[in-house]
């Protein structure tokens, strides 16, 4: 653990310096900070609650800023109790329009006697006026009570593509390849085709399908594990902005086969809200409701929230 703290430390130090030297030729990158959180309830009782504090030595606005984050993380299942703390380094340059750019989040989380260097990163380009490429990594624990105890965690790394087909149409693919510590491989291909049939409205008509094959069944009930599983769904979208607040929304239906079971409904609800993009403070957030399968049955779902906010000083 110490190991992995000095290094982190020394790539802090050596990124902020860095930043810190940039800031001051511009002279136009702001400091802020703030507390982010994340809750979750599922059917099964399993619940996650994490908190945050962020301290951000180098910001010019929500999406382009760099720094420091601490996070306390609480899982509660039926009497059992698990606490975790991670600390990480975090940025993002992000174009709000497009959301071309990158964003990181690297760190050392330690939850029962356990260490994990983790990673969530993407980096996301245009290639032409209607073809973008991003490449994503995640790296983490998995998050059932049996795979927490054992400290199992993934590798989760892929590709998407985003044609657009027209300017009222867009197809997006994505292929990928998730790694358990436990040996476990997860092959997984996702499609979405995106309507738009107002470029003034905001409102989006999906076609949602994604499917994965693990390479070995047996996980010990560690986690939700079938050989294939296969979800299509249609959704809808809406996106609206009003004096520089942004607001979204997608409900979902669907059908979801897990091996040789018979199909079963799947629903999915989101709700977000974004501040102005520049403005002395930011916030960000985001809740929702997904219903699908998991070990006791069809009838598995859950409930998240999760946001941040962010004072500019």
């Amino acid at each position: 653990m110490r190991r992995y703290a000095f290094a982190l430390l020394n790539t802090v130090l050596a990124l902020t310096i860095t930043r810190t030297a940039a800031a001051e030729e511009e002279k136009v990158l702001d400091q802020g900070a703030g507390p982010e959180f994340l809750a979750s309830y599922d059917s099964e009782k399993f619940s996650i609650r994490k908190l945050s504090v962020e301290y951000l030595p180098s910001m010019s606005n929500a999406d382009n800023l760099f720094g420091l984050r601490a996070s306390d993380y609480r899982y509660n299942q039926d009497g059992w109790t698990r606490h975790g703390q991670k600390l990480s380094v975090l940025g993002r340059q992000l174009d709000p329009a497009t959301l071309n750019g990158w964003a990181m989040e690297g760190g050392v989380f330690t939850q029962g006697g356990h260490t994990l260097a983790t990673l969530d990163g993407s980096y996301r380009l245009a290639l032409a006026k209607r073809t973008s490429l991003e490449v994503f990594i995640n790296r983490d624990w998995v998050e059932t009570q049996t795979a927490l105890d054992r400290g199992i965690h993934y590798t989760f790394g892929g590709v998407a593509l985003d044609q657009g087909i027209g300017p009222h149409v867009t197809l997006v693919g994505v292929a990928g390849q998730q790694y358990f510590s436990d040996g476990n491989r997860r092959d997984h291909g996702r499609l979405r085709l995106i309507y738009q049939p107002s470029l003034d409205l905001g409102l989006t008509l999906q076609a949602r399908f994604r499917a994965y094959r693990s390479s070995q069944e047996d996980v010990g009930r560690a986690y939700f594990n079938p050989d294939r599983y296969s979800e299509t769904m249609l959704a809808v979208g809406w996106r609206q902005r009003y004096q520089g607040w942004t607001g979204t929304f997608v409900a979902g239906l669907g059908r979801e086969k897990v091996a040789d079971a018979p199909l079963e409904p799947t629903r999915l609800f989101e709700i977000g809200l974004q501040s102005p993009i520049r403005a002395s403070q930011s916030l960000r957030i985001r809740a929702g409701y997904n219903r699908s399968a998991s070990f006791n049955g069809p009838n598995y779902h859950y409930r998240y929230a999760l946001g941040e906010w962010i004072i500019r000083f």
